[in-house]
């Protein structure tokens, strides 16, 4: 993985926090797992840190495909399977080799990448994303693909079903940039008065910093709307569990959001916009509602009270739990070396 971010992270970093279930669900079933990560990272089996945690710069990046290649692809022999989440180009130097190899995308894929491992002779190279959505963005390129969806462990999420939908609060949960749609999130929240609980790292990045400052800061008045800052697991499900609906008024392409099959173990349903990944997690009126507009997000507030929360959570088992995604990446990665 891409070592921006620890695997398991602290607080933001839906990405590696799967990685760290699915290293984890693989040991427990019997598999050797050597992670390749940020320095800290933790889970059961081998890790080797590599890179420079919160660095993401050209020439970090260059160095982190040298390093791997040296330290790591240069003795593939040892391993039955190579799966990347990171850069395709950490592929590189193996990518002509008799080695079967998954690349996992988790955003939108550029096509002209599969063409790029095509002219380096790819072999045995098998493409995954985490919704059809992002896969269709990389099938123009070519290669073989499958969809498997981002995970959540059901053991950390405590089932509520204590939650009186029509009065309990409602919930956002997750990075606070723009393109997440906070700031509608508050204007349903505020024609509702409905309290509305924000939890959430602030980006880095300026213009996502003026975003918060000059959008979100003076919409937050402790009462009605409430920042409660970034949150670990168990104040995430304390959250989750309490809140009568997670809305997720996406402003972009959401791949498929780790958040989703968070707050379904909880039980708590999501009403989202219909954007990306995100409507293949969500059956409309089920486990949630699917909607285009804040007006559309405000009105159907009043038709919590019809979704039955044993529903979603099995549902999120069922589909998403890491047991069901561990069996599979296990099942593609026997294929794979049939």
């Amino acid at each position: 993985m891409d070592p921006f971010i620890r695997v398991p992270p602290a607080h933001y970093g839906g990405i590696e926090r799967v990685i760290a279930d699915l290293a984890n669900g693989l040991a427990r079933a019997g598999h050797t797992v050597t992670l390749w990560a940020a320095p800290g990272s933790e889970v059961d089996g081998d890790v080797e840190p590599f890179g420079r945690e919160s660095e993401w710069t050209r020439w970090s990046n260059l160095r982190n495909v040298v390093t791997l290649a040296t330290r790591f692809l240069g003795r593939p022999r040892g391993f039955d399977v190579v799966h990347n989440f990171g850069r395709l180009a950490y592929l590189a130097p193996v990518l002509s080799r008799d080695l079967p190899k998954i690349q996992t995308y988790m955003r939108t894929v550029n096509p002209a990448n599969m063409t790029t491992a095509r002219r380096l002779g790819a072999r045995r190279l098998r493409y995954t994303a985490v919704s059809a959505a992002i896969r269709d963005t990389g099938v123009p390129g070519g290669g073989d693909w499958s969809v498997i969806y981002n995970c959540a462990v059901p053991d950390r999420y405590r089932f509520n079903a204590a939650v009186d939908a029509s009065c309990a609060p409602l919930v956002y949960l997750g990075r606070l940039d723009r393109c997440k749609g906070v700031h509608h999130a508050i204007t349903v929240a505020e024609r509702l008065q409905r309290p509305l609980l924000i939890a959430g790292n602030i980006s880095p990045f300026v213009h996502e910093q003026q975003y918060f400052d000059q959008q979100l800061k003076p919409r937050i008045d402790g009462r009605l709307i409430r920042y409660v800052g970034p949150v670990n697991d168990v104040e995430k499900q304390a959250l989750l569990g309490s809140a009568a609906a997670m809305l997720l008024p996406i402003e972009w392409e959401e791949p498929f959001p780790v958040v989703l099959p968070e707050s379904m173990l909880c039980g708590t349903p999501l009403i989202a916009f219909r954007r990306g990944g995100v409507p293949e997690g969500i059956d409309h009126a089920r486990t949630g509602f699917l909607c285009d507009t804040v007006d559309e997000m405000t009105a159907l507030v009043a038709q919590l009270p019809r979704i039955d929360r044993r529903i979603v959570r099995s549902e999120a088992e069922r589909r998403f739990s890491d047991r069901a995604i561990v069996a599979d990446y296990e099942r593609l990665y026997q294929r794979l070396c049939a």
